[in-house]
Order: structure tokens, then sequence, then C-alpha cells
């Protein structure tokens, strides 16, 4: 259960601090859109289609934060559902890391090691074939 808990708040810090911290830093600056801010100062993407909508890409993020963080009270409160959205949450940002350099590392690490905690967890000391 301990491994839940570690887990739950890498996630928590993920998905409150990076997703929707980086979204609501952002509302000052699309809200007051004038020629002397360029948001792609501070994002940079490897796929162009995703620097060329910035604004479409905050949005998404947000959402990932809020369902992270969802899955992670989930988590901590010992709900299968909160298991299971957890690692769906951590697999797609796993595959998706890639197309968001340099932000993608830091995702990479903090879900990676939330997954590595919940399957040592889930799965303890049970071995493939006995």
């Amino acid at each position: 259960m301990r491994k839940y808990k570690i887990a739950s708040i890498i996630m928590i810090i993920h998905g409150g601090i990076m997703e929707l911290g980086g979204c609501l830093a952002l509302v000052p600056i699309l809200a007051f859109k004038d020629s002397t801010v360029d948001i792609s100062a501070y994002f940079s993407f490897i796929v162009p289609y995703l620097q060329e909508n910035l604004p479409l890409m905050i949005i998404i993020g947000g959402i990932y934060g809020i369902v992270r963080v969802i899955g992670a009270v989930g988590l901590w409160k010992n709900r299968m559902w909160g298991l299971a959205l957890s690692t769906v949450n951590c697999i797609i940002t796993m595959a998706l890391m890639v197309f968001m350099l340099p932000a993608g590392i830091i995702d990479g690490i903090l879900a990676s090691s939330a997954l590595i905690l919940i399957f040592m967890q889930y799965f303890g000391n049970r071995r493939i074939v006995e």
C-alpha cells in the first residue's frame, strides 16, 4: 500500500504543478494577447503542428493534469478505478513524451517512476512461472 501512496504523490505533483500549473501560468498571456508576448518562446515541441497550436496544447495539458490528479486521488484512496486510470495515464504519457521535448523528459521520469511503483505494489514478489 505504501508504494501506491508514493506513486499517487508523484502523480499529484506531476499533474498539479507541471500540467495544471503550466496551464494556469499561461492564462494571463493568452488573456492579454498582444504582440509583445510570444508563447512559443516558453514552450517548444518537436512536432511543428503542436508548436503552431500552442493554445490548444495548453488546454490539453490542463485536461491531462486534471485526469492525472483524479487518478492519483483514486489510487490514494485505494480504489481500483484509480489504479486503472493511473496506469493508463502513465502509459499514455510515456508514449507521448517524445513529442513534447524538452518538457517530455520530466514527464517521462515522473510517469515512469509512478508506473514502476504501481506495478511493484500490484504484482509484489509474484513470479512469472512458479
